[in-house]
């Protein structure tokens, strides 16, 4: 079985194919840039450009299973050239947003076009699909370490808006366990982390790893919006503060999933924020 995984350079997608190399299973790195990627010695790279078809055919050959991050530009396509590859499973990395889809938030709709893509494509071929539905990343985090690094405050319009923080290894684990056993595929579940925590939490539990203050300066929507104006679209800023807004001194959900997949409980921000704290010392 030869698993072709999206997104190589991606800190999941990277976690991943280390793990599946360590446990002896056939693995190709795809990426739109495979010339930037570094992969375990004896592990192939291919050209796999989620937003560009002609990559897919090669990217595909002899390949069984796929990781596959969620891009709905050309799913369909995606899922025709997988078909006619042979492949057998499709694990997606969703999002929990499609659990509450809202036709404002492109995060949610973007992702939800390409689970019921791949849940069409299930109906009309052998292949089998599974969704993880991760919700906040742990490695969100890293959006502050500049304004940490240069000894400026983090701007927050929410400070005490909640988040459960997931370990990338934790998503990568949860993938590894969906791909190498069978029983565990053609279903969907929710991923999160261990705690429900707000933004003031996990920057206290930064700054305790870090060794340094932290100051969080309270902003308005607005002023936040308009400072990430140049790296986040509008629609997807709005998504974010009306999802923080929602979430603002109220806790998350959580699950055991990772722990039920994986066999150990979902890591915590505290290990996330020891393991990663010279992202933030400058």
């Amino acid at each position: 079985m030869t698993v072709l995984v999206t997104g190589s350079r991606g800190r999941v997608g990277s976690a991943l194919v280390d793990l599946l190399h360590t446990r002896g299973v056939a693995v190709r790195a795809a990426s739109a840039a495979p010339e930037k990627l570094e992969p375990p010695p004896g592990v192939a790279t291919v050209r796999c450009h989620l937003g560009k078809p002609e990559t897919f055919a090669a990217a595909l050959d002899s390949v069984k299973s796929v990781f596959l991050y969620a891009e709905p530009s050309h799913i369909g396509a995606f899922t025709e050239a997988a078909a006619a590859a042979g492949v057998e499973h499709i694990v997606l990395l969703s999002s929990n947003s499609v659990l509450a889809p809202d036709a404002d938030n492109p995060i949610a709709t973007s992702h939800l076009a390409v689970e019921q893509a791949l849940t069409a494509a299930t109906g009309a071929t052998t292949i089998t699909a599974t969704f993880l539905r991760p919700g906040a990343f742990a490695t969100n985090a890293l959006q502050w370490s500049w304004a940490v690094k240069s000894g400026g405050a983090i701007d927050l319009p929410y400070p005490f808006s909640h988040a459960d923080p997931l370990h990338e290894a934790d998503i990568a684990e949860a993938a590894l366990a969906v791909l190498t056993t069978p029983r565990l595929q053609g279903a969907a579940y929710e991923l999160t982390g261990p705690e429900s925590l707000t933004f003031t939490e996990q920057i206290e539990t930064l700054s305790r790893a870090a060794g340094r203050d932290i100051e969080v300066n309270a902003v308005s929507r607005e002023t936040w919006k308009a400072a990430m104006a140049q790296y986040l679209p509008g629609a997807f800023a709005d998504s974010l503060l009306d999802y923080w807004a929602r979430n603002d001194r109220s806790p998350v959900p959580l699950t055991r999933t990772v722990e039920e997949l994986t066999g150990h409980p979902a890591r915590s921000f505290a290990a996330w924020a020891r393991e990663h704290a010279a992202a933030f010392t400058g």
